[in-house]
């Protein structure tokens, strides 16, 4: 559950907190869980619910790109899949709050755009962008922590 926490939190203090809170909602919620789906992935919503809610608590404003920079994306022949999973959350909590947020609910959870743009208040269009610009920010980070040379793989 932790690790579902450090996604959506800028520091490791901040995901402790909504790890806590996450908790205390569990024990709160106990009898409402009917016993369909595992108990694990029940838990796993609450948690998800709780870091979006304290990110909303906590932002001001996302961090916007404008809509027609939304599909801009590198052209890249790294394969991604080599990259370790601990490499990858690193390179993800350098991201914007607004961006790791968009990643993490779109990318990890599969929440759809409209469902992203309903829990934080934005549009799609802004989710969409949002998303888009992450990867983006991913690829470049990904590529220069891998010293590749992002020229050489520029289109």
């Amino acid at each position: 559950m932790f690790a579902i926490c450090m996604r959506y939190a800028k520091d490791r203090m901040e995901a402790e907190d909504v790890l806590q809170l996450g908790y205390i909602k569990v024990f709160q919620k106990i009898k409402e869980y009917r016993g369909e789906g595992s108990f694990e992935g029940w838990m796993r919503r609450i948690m998800v619910h709780t870091a979006i809610e304290s990110f909303r608590r906590n932002q001001r404003a996302l961090n916007v790109v404008p809509v027609e920079d939304a599909y801009e994306q590198p052209s890249v022949g790294f394969d991604f899949s080599q990259l370790g999973m601990q490499d990858l959350m690193r390179v993800i909590q350098k991201l914007s709050a607004g961006y790791r947020v968009v990643f993490n609910m779109y990318a990890i959870e599969g929440y759809s755009h409209k469902e992203i743009a309903e829990a934080l208040g934005i549009s799609e269009g802004a989710s969409k962008s949002q998303l888009s610009r992450a990867r983006a920010i991913l690829r470049e980070e990904i590529i220069k922590m891998e010293g590749i040379n992002y020229a050489s793989y520029t289109g």
